[in-house]
Order: C-alpha cells, then sequence, then structure tokens
C-alpha cells in the first residue's frame, strides 16, 4: 500500500486525537463501572472497523484483509496482556480508582514502543528477507514455550517482580503507601517512589516483552508498515476499558495461551514459507482470507472450550464443598473443639 507522508500524518494525528480524548476520560481517577467501559469498548472497536472499511471502501481490499487479520491477532495477544496486568495490579493491591490511570500509562508506553519495533522491523525487513527465516523460528519458539508456560502455571496465579524492577525499588526506595496519583514523593528529606511509580514500571517491562512477540506476529500477516502500525494503535486503544469489562472473564479464559500458542505457531510457519517463496521455492503460499479464518477459528475454539472447562471447575469444586459440608467436621477439627 503506498501511503504518502500526508496520510501518515494525518494518520498519527487522528490516533494522538484518539489518545487525547482516552486521556480526557480518564484523566480522574474513579471506579469503573460496567456500562462505562462495555460503552467506550464498543466505540473503540467500531471505529477500527470503520478504519477497516475505509480502506476497503477506497480500492484497498487487500490492505483491509491484513488490517482485520493484524487487528484481530493483536487484540488476541493484548487480552493475554490484561491477564499480567491482572495479576500486577493485585500483587502491588492498586486501588481500584487508580488502576485506570495505571493501565492508561501502560498503553501509551505499549504504543510508544511497538512504534519503534514496527520502524526497526521495516527497516530490516526491507534490506534483507532472509530475516523472515528469524521471525518464523521466534514465533515458532514462542508459541512452544507458550504451551509449557500454560502447563506448568495453570495453578500459578503469581507475578514475581524481576530483577532490574528490585534493583530500581532498592536504589531510589518505595513508600509504604498509594498517594494519589503522585509517583514520587518526599520521605524524611529523600525523594523516593510511590508504589504506583513500581507499578507504571512494572507495566512498561511488561509492555516491552509483550512487544516483542506482538511485532513479528503482525509482520507475519502484512509488511506493510502502515497497516501494521494503525492495526496496534487500534488494537491497544480501548484496551483500559477492556480490562474492566472483562477482568471477571479473564480467569476463565484457561485456554486462552493455548490458542495463542496455536495463533503465533502458525504465523511463523507462514513466514517460514513466505521466506522459501522469496528464496524462489515453490510453496503453497497462505492467503490472508485463510489466516483471517484460522485465526477466528482458534479464538471462537478456544474461547468454548475454556468457557465449558471453567463451568466444569466450578461445578467440580461445588460438589467437592457440598460433599465436606455433609460430611461434618473432620477429626482434627473435632478434637479442637472439644478440648
Amino acid at each position: 500500500m503506498d501511503v504518502s507522508w500526508t496520510v501518515w500524518v494525518l494518520t498519527i494525528v487522528g490516533l494522538s486525537t484518539l489518545i487525547a480524548v482516552d486521556f480526557f476520560i480518564g484523566r480522574k481517577p474513579h471506579d469503573v463501572s460496567t456500562k462505562e467501559a462495555g460503552i467506550w469498548t464498543i466505540v473503540w472497536i467500531v471505529l477500527a472497523v470503520i478504519f477497516g472499511a475505509g480502506l476497503a471502501v477506497l480500492g484497498e481490499g487487500k490492505a483491509s484483509g491484513e488490517f482485520f487479520a493484524g487487528f484481530i491477532t493483536e487484540k488476541s495477544l493484548s487480552v493475554d496482556n490484561l491477564f499480567v496486568f491482572v495479576l500486577i495490579m493485585a500483587k502491588f493491591a492498586v486501588p481500584s480508582q487508580l488502576q485506570q490511570r495505571v493501565l492508561l500509562i501502560g498503553v501509551l508506553i505499549a504504543l510508544v514502543l511497538r512504534a519503534i519495533f514496527i520502524a526497526a522491523g521495516a527497516a530490516v525487513i526491507a534490506n534483507f528477507s532472509w530475516v523472515f527465516y528469524i521471525f518464523g523460528a521466534f514465533l515458532i519458539y514462542t508459541a512452544w514455550k507458550l504451551i509449557q508456560e500454560a502447563r506448568a502455571d495453570e495453578d500459578d496465579e503469581d507475578w514475581e517482580e524481576n530483577r532490574l524492577l528490585k534493583s530500581i525499588e532498592h536504589r531510589f526506595g518505595v513508600a509504604d503507601k498509594y498517594h494519589g496519583t503522585k509517583l514520587f514523593i518526599r520521605n524524611n528529606g529523600k525523594r523516593v517512589m510511590t508504589p504506583l511509580m513500581v507499578v507504571m514500571l512494572a507495566i512498561g517491562m511488561t509492555d516491552v516483552l509483550f512487544a516483542v512477540d506482538s511485532i513479528p506476529a503482525i509482520f507475519g500477516l502484512t509488511q506493510d508498515p502502515y497497516i501494521v502500525f494503525t492495526a496496534n494503535a487500534f488494537a491497544l486503544m480501548g484496551l483500559r476499558q477492556l480490562y474492566f469489562l472483562i477482568g471477571g472473564l479473564l480467569k476463565k479464559l484457561v485456554h486462552l495461551s493455548y490458542g495463542l500458542s496455536v495463533i503465533l505457531g502458525f504465523i511463523g510457519v507462514k513466514l517460514v514459507l513466505h521466506a522459501l517463496h522469496e528464496s524462489g521455492v515453490h510453496v503453497p503460499v497462505v492467503t490472508i482470507p485463510f489466516s483471517l479464518a484460522v485465526i477466528g477459528g482458534v479464538l471462537v475454539v478456544t474461547t468454548i472450550t475454556s468457557l465449558v472447562a471453567s463451568k466444569k471447575m466450578a461445578a467440580a469444586e461445588a460438589e467437592e464443598a457440598r460433599e465436606a459440608e455433609a460430611a461434618g467436621p473432620s477429626e482434627e477439627e473435632s478434637k479442637s473443639v472439644s478440648s
């Protein structure tokens, strides 16, 4: 897709305006209701659909398909981001009224990081076509690693600080409680970080890790920097509201990691096939409609199996509770009562 500098500027100005609107909405710390989160989640998705449809209307049908494939993939990976955000919020006991501010800053950091990664990725791809082999192998490895982590951490719902974050906390010191939206305060004459600053650093570091996975994934669907950038931007906008809308549902998406691993593995194979094709080897070409079908199908199946599995687990836990109640107090409880 041939995009002029004028279109780039207008797009960046338009997206910046939307980000400013999002910031204006969340400028005052408050508890976000399900209704508010639902309305704005729909608004951001509708805006993405309008943009993608606009590309098709302008005669860029291929670009439109690539945008929707990239948007759906990045949105799915962003939902995985949300699960980590939930763990971080719980780890640092972030007050509910401050969570919106943390998420807003986290999304802004993610946008900046991905813009940098996109520019670097586009430059590398333009000069070295063999990098597709590396991207493809990396995504296949990431898919396998995601499955291994999902199996190992099925019962682990905690988040641990990395060494860098711990060293920063040790260097600057951390206040013992939150101080509204302040990031630094004076404590006994020394400037220290508030827990809110620590949380934002944790979110930012997590954004770096997710950007490393997501950028190669979308480059596997399109090599157009404009589509890569806009798909990422629209996928990240509204993420804050989506957090409050599906926060409880995230725990029920027990198979999400498996679904994402399948998607990343599929895109990794697609990248390797593309690299072979560019090298003159006759291999099947994976089309965008087929990619959309695979990505959408995997997400639908993953969501259904997750909800079914969650329902069965809830039923099993309820049955165990009823059996324990019917059995009466245990032998140890009886001894403690008699004593």
